[in-house]
């Protein structure tokens, strides 16, 4: 994944260009580049539609985060990011959602780390497997409550920690890449052939429409790589940093998805193991590559994990803070951790890895899973900033016709690949979402009432909450009768 490792903590307006762009792929770059290969493959995507996928992706996600960016300049006031966003714009309720949304697109992250973790522990260990056996979620519930144990005891992570996680998620890749080449093992005809895909397969439309969780999952964090503007020594460096990281990654995705369709051809891609760069690189080099990547894969979800659990916790906390969620998630202890949110987030944590073990669920789903969840959050702000656009808000009235222009284009892509992610995604994966939001109305009427307010103030608040209702009860219906399968 693409993610919001927010694995430095970063205290002073000292960061310059260089600085500033590391920090920003070091934070989005994260699970989703072991496996960009073989989950595009299996979803049965060619080479022409992979690329035609991370094309859309390369200036929706541009726009999207341009659109983080111009938010966190025009309205710094706005300090809850999502949440602050949606409710600005959008009202509480759909305020509430978004936080929410984001909330459990951070759980459902570490859980797809935790599995693939084991799942890469397992090539050293056979007694994992493919990290959903019983051995593997009972070591991973005791390290997801290891780190909630140092999180409550305030430990947090050191720049020696992330350096060396940056470096164990860029030194396979850059072995993946240079070995393809130098070793010519990139083959024309190989390309050739899954360039338009097999006879028969699914139509180009539906093969680009399946690439779009992984790309969203690949980039998922870059809006936490623009917000830390405020560290910068200067504004527009912070801007500029984000445009080179966001470069960076996607001509490092596209060089990793186009090299592995001329190494082997996309049904072995689609058969490959977890993570599948360890299955193309055991291809190009021998067991070496393979063990290479998995131990990276270990190293890098080690830390992700650790981040994700801060991360979780304080999705949890800042909107009770805010008075988003109930009050009693605000809980802290001696240490100043959220130590409410923490409890709360792992009980639910583990709740899945039991689901993930019973149902042999794969980190694949999770993944899937967490990007489908912060597809309203991230279309919500794109919304918002076009909202403020239009009304020309705060500074915004001061813009020049040209500056006004830019940021239009800006806001109206940002908003059109929010449209886009949410259609491409499916029916399906938007009926599982439901069965998520709906329990999160629940939570939003507990919070009311402790506030002894009404819970949907206008005629749009309920139409929204009556119509995740009625896809809820669809989406039971469904997995009683077995038409749809969550997990």
């Amino acid at each position: 994944m693409g993610t919001n490792n927010n694995e430095v903590k970063i205290v002073k307006n000292d960061l310059g260009i260089i600085r500033l762009t590391a920090f920003a792929i070091g934070t989005t770059l994260a699970s989703g580049v072991f496996s960009i290969s073989g989950d595009m493959a299996a979803n049965g995507a060619n080479t022409a539609a992979v690329l035609t996928g991370w094309a859309i992706s390369g200036v929706g996600m541009m726009a999207l985060m341009m659109c983080f960016f111009g938010l966190n300049i025009y309205r710094p006031d706005l300090k809850s990011g999502v949440y602050s966003y949606a409710k600005e714009g959008f009202g509480e309720y759909v305020g509430f959602n978004s936080a929410f949304g984001y909330w459990i697109s951070a759980i459902f992250a570490n859980i797809s780390f935790a599995t693939l973790l084991f799942a890469a522990l397992g090539r050293f260990f056979p007694i994992f497997g493919d990290g959903n056996n019983l051995i593997s979620i009972i070591v991973a519930s005791i390290f997801i409550w290891f780190t909630v144990y140092l999180v409550l005891r305030g430990v947090s992570q050191a720049a020696t920690i992330n350096l060396i996680v940056v470096i164990a998620k860029i030194l396979p890749i850059l072995v993946l890449i240079l070995a393809i080449l130098f070793l010519r093992a990139f083959k024309p005809a190989i390309f050739m052939q899954n360039f338009w895909g097999e006879p028969g397969g699914p139509a180009f439309f539906d093969q680009v429409k399946a690439t779009v969780i992984t790309t969203v999952w690949t980039f998922v964090g870059i809006e936490g790589a623009v917000v830390i503007s405020g560290r910068a020594k200067k504004q527009k460096d912070a801007g500029t940093a984000g445009v080179i990281a966001f470069l960076t990654l996607l001509v490092i995705y596209v060089m990793i998805s186009v090299l592995s369709m001329g190494v082997m051809t996309r049904a072995e891609l689609a058969e490959l193991g977890n993570p599948p760069m360890a299955g193309v690189l055991e291809h190009v080099m021998g067991p070496f590559g393979a063990g290479l990547v998995n131990f990276a894969v270990i190293l890098s979800l080690t830390g992700a994990t650790f981040a994700y659990t801060m991360l979780a916790a304080e999705a949890g906390y800042e909107p009770a803070v805010q008075g988003a969620f109930p009050k009693a998630l605000s809980g802290e202890n001696k240490k100043k951790a959220p130590s409410a949110s923490l409890i709360v987030t792992n009980v639910i944590i583990q709740i899945f890895l039991l689901i993930v073990f019973f149902n042999n669920s794969t980190y694949q789903i999770f993944y899937s899973l967490s990007a489908n969840m912060i597809m309203v959050p991230y279309f919500l702000s794109a919304m918002y900033y076009l909202k403020i656009l239009f009304r020309r808000e705060g500074a915004i009235v001061e813009f020049s016709s040209g500056k006004y222009f830019l940021q239009m284009l800006i806001a109206i892509g940002g908003t059109v690949y929010g449209i886009w992610m949410l259609y491409a995604s499916g029916l399906t994966n938007l009926l599982i979402t439901t069965i998520l939001y709906f329990p999160g109305t629940l939570l939003y009427i507990w919070r009311n009432r402790e506030r002894g307010t009404k819970s949907f103030k206008n005629k749009i608040d309920l139409v929204i909450f009556l119509v995740i209702f009625v896809l809820f009860v669809v989406s039971i219906v469904m997995i009683a009768n077995g038409s749809i399968k969550p997990f």
